[in-house]
Order: structure tokens, then C-alpha cells, then sequence
């Protein structure tokens, strides 16, 4: 998510640091800051751009020719100073900057508060500056090694001491860590993009690895201390290029981000037994319990994920869901009351429609819960409760990565309200939290099988229209679906239930008419091949997306889109990747500026 820098070599640090961050730009961030050690460590941290940080250097500069940067997305408290990285124990001995979630770290806050620390910020990452600081015993890589040790979670971890002032110990559990080798002179970042100026051999370093940077170069060994030899590799790619991490496009990059963000999302929040525990979402289980309705208000590919949480709370929780797009909301004087919980989804919380649709429900005495993406964003100021998503920050205007991490999000307070109501069982829960823990790895499957959708969008690059359809969860997934399409690609598509194609459309299937037909929901799976059958009779060209098991659709479809077998409640998750990978091939085919489709922008803030 976060930028990453760090340098070990003859130069001042400090404008080597900055301009590594300045380059880490893209990737979205809220606060910035540098720390250099020379003799002692001195920090500079900035809310806001890393202008603002570049202001206070200009006053107060930095001397030293070691240091570390980080420029920050919040997870864990607001976009402030105080919060921003890096972070220093109490004796500001050690510094760490931190990417990733500490599952466990409220337990170890307290742990250290009861040990006489004092925290100065409301983050996660402190923690470990606390721990590696307690840990240390004349060794700063097993002070690291033990305070790794003790935190749970998904994170890269950076650390500097006075102690030992000429090395930079990191480690990454699943967030990006690359080392520069240069010429007298070593760097440390979280992506390639910072230091390509300065080199292009780098060591990539791989989950549960701990690597050692000195000047002379890096050590690379596994957290438990076992050596990894590694050859470091030539990087060809232009400085924009580097940016995407190799990929064509940005949309390309995040659709191959959602794995790791269906990891950090549910990272510290969902027990193996299906127990639930959401930080910032404050309602007891008095309140769960009383809730008489659920409102969904949402726009675009916001509300298309609502689709689907209102499918999920129908079936998880029994539990009358209404989902509405907010722009129609809020004009349709609404009978919305106490004991209703309105839940409001915007990836950036800025969403004009959607926060005056959120201003309304909670003025009519409804309890207001958002869904986003942005710490301290206005939606998240507003709500009584918030669940962020986690997903980073996405640079392409269609949506695909931070769709992912809603949809998640809304698994996991289905799971938290039906336990308040016990409308979840145990044996439920237990099977949800599994499907959701296996479902990396499930969408790590779909990802490899890209050249599928890619089959899928030569079929369809030339047509003029495109029709998706499906029942249940697979109709909301089919309404995202044509919208990615049409969002990119322009061409025209609409979707629509499948049992509502002959009330109708079928009008429109003649010979060679794309028609996408989503097929996972077992219980209604007889019907929908009903509606494909109408299609082929028309001569509809037909692209399916099923289970890898299913054989019954070879019959009939031109073309079938595999995801791995799963229960038919958790299948909107991987069902929607290759429908995202189709419409990207379809743009590029199309020769489209993909990530910058035309007349749209990445945060609607009008009405």
C-alpha cells in the first residue's frame, strides 16, 4: 500500500529519501516522512503531501547518510503528524516504518503501556518500535527476528538504531520489499519505481524473509536465520513501466493485487471459527440484535457490491436489506427510522450522492455504517460506525481492487451482526471464515488462467452490444460485470436477471450476440441454463463463467470462463475477476486509454 525508502551509502540520505518517496507518488498516500541517523536519530514527518514535508526540511534539514522514509495510506488512526511514519521507541533509539497490518497489536499496546511505554500515536506500527526496543540485547537483527516473533499480520517492516548506525534491517511478510544494489551504496523500497535512477540490479525479497543492508550490500536470510542465496536481476523497464510493476496498465496490476487485498482486509479480523472482530465498529450486540432493516446506499461499482451484501444479509441474517443507489435516496423521501442500519459504500468517503444519502438516513434517526477505503475521509467523519477496506490506493479509474475489498468487508459484518442475532450458527460461521481465509489462493487460480478471458474478449471485441445476465448473487455480479465492460472498452452493454431476457431483450439476440452468462448459483443453476438455451436458438454466441466441475454448460456455451469450486454463497468473489480480465482485454484490444477511460473520473464529487 505505503512507500517504502531506505539508504545506506556515502551520500546525504536525506534528498535521496524524499526523491525515492516523490517517485512512490502513485501509489496514493496521506502523510510522509523521513528519519537519518548520525550519531543520534532525527525524524521530519508531515500530514499531507510530501511537499509539506520538503517545506519543514527546508527549515529543520537532515545531516546523515543513513535514514529511512515512508509515505503513508492510513489504516490505523487519522492522516495526522502524530500518526504519520516513521516511529520512534520512547529512548527515540530505534525508528521503524511499517506497511501492513499488526493483527494483534491492541493486545501488545497494552502489554507495553502495562511495561511503563507510552504511545504517542494511535497506529499499529509503534508497537514495533516499542518491541524491538525491549527486544534488543546488543543484536538489532534478533531484537527484529523477536519482535516479528510477536506480531501477528500481513506487513513490511523497516528499523534503524543509533546502536548499530550503519545497517537497515527489514522483513516482509507478504507486503513488497526490493533492495538496490549500487555502487558503494545499498537501497531499500517498497517498489522498484524509487530507486531505478539509481540502479537497476535489485534483490526481490520474498515472504518471511529478513534481509540485512549495509553499504557493501544486503544479507538475505529466511526470519528463522536460515541463508538465502539469491542472484539479483537486471531491470529493463522504463521509470512507467516500473510504476505499473511490469504490467501494461494500472487496472492490470490491481486486478492482479486482489489476493493481497482480500488478505489485508480480513487481516485481524476473523477468527477460523467464524468469530468476528471489527475495530471501528463500535455497536453492541443490544443493537445488532434489534435491527428491523438494513439500507444499502451506494454508487457505480459501489452500489454493485451492495448488490451483493444485500443478498448476503438476506441469506446470512434473515434480514429484510433494501439497496439503493444514493443519488436516488436521498430525492425519495425514504421511510427510514430508528432500529434500521444504513450502510453507505464510497471508496474515496467522498462521494457527493452518497454522503447526502447517508446525511439523510442518519437526520431520520437511523444508525449510519460506512464502507471505505479512505481513513478520515468525510464519509468515515460522518458514520457512527466505519469498516475500512484496506485495499490501498487504486490508481485506475475502473474500479477493481477496492470492489474486491467491499464485498469482504460486507462478509464479515453479515458474520458480526448474525452471531448478535444468532441467525449464524456456529457450523456457518466456521464454514464462511474458512471459505473466505481459502479465497486468496482460489483467486491466485482464476488470475493464472487469464488467457481464458482474453479468448473471451477476442469473441466479443468487434460487437456492438453486449448482454450479461444470471440469477440471485450471479445477477450482481453480471451488473458489474457489464459495467466494467462498458466503462473501458465502449461498447454497449446492459445486464439483466436471466429469467428477464425473454420479457423482452431476447428481441435483441440474433446471430452472433454476445450474451454472459454467469452460472455458480447451484439452486437456480436448471433455470438459468433455460435462458442460455433461448440464446443459442437465437444463434447468441454464449460465454459462461462456472465451476470447474460444472459440465453441463460445455453443451452449450462457445466459451466457458473456470473459477475453482467453492460454496455458492463465497462464488461472487472469484466470479467477478474474470469478468474484470475480459473487459480489460477487450480495451486493450480496442487500443482504449484503460486507465483513464474517457468523461470519467475516479471520484465523483458533484451531484
Amino acid at each position: 500500500m505505503c512507500g517504502i525508502m531506505g539508504y545506506v551509502g556515502p551520500q546525504e540520505a536525506g534528498p535521496i529519501l524524499v526523491d525515492g518517496l516523490k517517485r512512490l507518488e502513485y501509489r496514493g498516500y496521506d502523510s510522509a516522512g523521513v528519519a537519518v541517523t548520525n550519531g543520534s536519530i532525527n525524524v521530519r514527518k508531515a500530514q499531507g503531501k510530501i511537499a509539506n514535508l520538503e517545506d519543514m526540511l527546508e527549515v529543520e534539514p537532515l545531516v546523515g547518510s543513513i535514514g529511512i522514509g515512508h509515505t503513508r495510506w492510513a489504516t490505523h488512526g487519522a492522516p495526522t503528524d502524530a500518526n504519520a511514519h516513521p516511529h520512534t521507541d520512547p529512548s527515540g533509539e530505534f525508528v521503524v516504518v511499517h506497511n501492513g497490518i499488526i493483527e494483534n497489536f491492541q493486545s501488545l499496546r497494552e502489554q507495553l503501556a502495562a511495561d511503563g511505554s507510552e504511545f504517542t500515536s494511535e497506529t499499529d506500527s509503534e508497537v514495533l518500535a516499542h518491541l524491538v526496543a525491549r527486544e534488543y540485547d546488543g543484536d538489532l537483527v534478533e531484537a527484529v527476528r523477536k519482535a516479528v516473533a510477536l506480531s501477528d499480520g500481513a506487513y513490511a517492516m523497516v528499523v534503524m538504531s543509533k546502536r548499530e548506525p550503519r545497517k537497515i534491517v527489514a522483513v516482509r511478510k507478504i507486503s513488497p520489499l526490493v533492495v538496490g544494489l549500487g555502487d558503494g551504496e545499498t537501497f531499500l523500497a517498497s517498489d522498484i519505481p524509487a530507486v531505478l535512477h539509481h540502479t537497476r540490479d535489485f534483490l526481490i525479497i520474498e515472504d518471511d524473509e529478513l534481509v540485512v543492508v549495509t553499504e557493501d550490500g544486503a544479507t538475505v536470510e529466511t526470519i528463522d536465520g536460515e541463508p538465502v542465496d539469491r542472484d539479483a536481476i537486471h531491470v529493463t523497464w522504463d521509470a512507467e513501466q516500473a510504476e505499473k510493476g511490469g504490467y501494461e496498465h494500472f487496472m492490470l496490476k490491481e486486478i492482479n493485487e486482489q489476493p493481497a487485498v482480500v488478505t489485508e482486509t480480513l487481516a485481524g479480523r476473523l477468527d477460523e471459527d467464524g468469530t468476528v472482530w471489527l475495530e471501528d465498529v463500535d455497536f453492541g450486540d443490544d443493537y445488532a440484535a434489534a435491527i428491523d432493516r438494513v439500507w444499502i446506499t451506494a454508487c457505480g461499482t459501489a452500489y454493485h457490491a451492495g448488490l451483493i451484501g444485500q443478498e448476503i444479509f438476506r441469506r446470512i441474517l434473515r434480514l429484510p436489506t433494501n439497496v439503493e443507489y444514493a443519488h436516488e435516496l436521498r430525492y425519495a423521501d425514504p421511510i427510514v427510522g430508528p432500529n434500521e442500519l444504513t450502510i453507505a459504500i464510497s471508496q474515496s468517503g467522498e462521494t457527493a450522492d452518497t454522503l447526502a444519502a447517508a446525511r439523510l438516513a442518519g437526520d431520520n434517526g437511523s444508525r449510519m455504517l460506512a464502507i471505505t477505503n479512505v481513513v478520515g475521509s468525510t464519509l468515515s467523519r460522518y458514520a457512527d460506525d466505519i469498516l475500512y477496506t484496506r485495499a490501498g490506493p487504486e490508481i485506475s479509474v475502473a474500479s477493481t481492487k477496492a470492489y474486491m475489498a467491499m464485498l469482504i468487508a460486507q462478509y464479515l459484518l453479515a458474520l458480526r451482526i448474525g452471531a448478535a442475532r444468532g441467525t449464524v450458527n456456529a457450523e456457518l460461521a466456521a464454514r464462511v471464515s474458512h471459505g473466505l481465509h481459502q479465497m486468496p489462493a482460489a483467486l491466485e487460480e482464476v488470475l493464472r488462467r487469464e488467457p481464458e478471458a482474453l479468448a473471451a474478449a477476442e469473441l466479443i471485441r468487434s460487437a456492438e452490444d453486449v448482454y450479461f445476465i444470471g440469477r440471485g448473487l450471479d445477477y450482481a455480479i453480471a451488473m458489474e460485470g457489464s459495467l466494467k465492460l462498458k466503462e473501458i472498452s465502449y461498447l454497449h452493454s446492459e445486464a439483466m436477471p436471466a429469467g428477464e431476457l425473454k420479457h423482452g431483450t431476447l428481441a435483441l439476440i440474433t446471430d452472433g450476440v454476445p450474451v454472459v452468462v454467469m452460472l455458480t448459483q447451484r439452486d437456480v443453476y436448471d433455470k438459468t441454463i433455460s435462458a442460455v438455451q433461448e440464446v443459442k436458438a437465437r444463434g447468441g454466441a454464449v460465454i459462461a463463467v462456472a465451476y470447474d466441475t460444472d459440465t453441463e454448460i460445455d453443451k452449450y456455451a462457445d466459451l466457458v470462463l473456470r473459477i475453482p469450486d467453492m460454496e455458492d454463497l463465497m462464488a461472487p468473489v472469484a466470479a467477478v475477476i474474470p469478468l474484470q480480465l475480459m473487459a480489460y482485454h477487450v480495451a486493450r484490444l480496442r487500443d482504449n486509454d484503460i486507465d483513464q477511460p474517457r468523461n470519467l473520473a475516479k471520484s465523483v464529487t458533484v451531484e
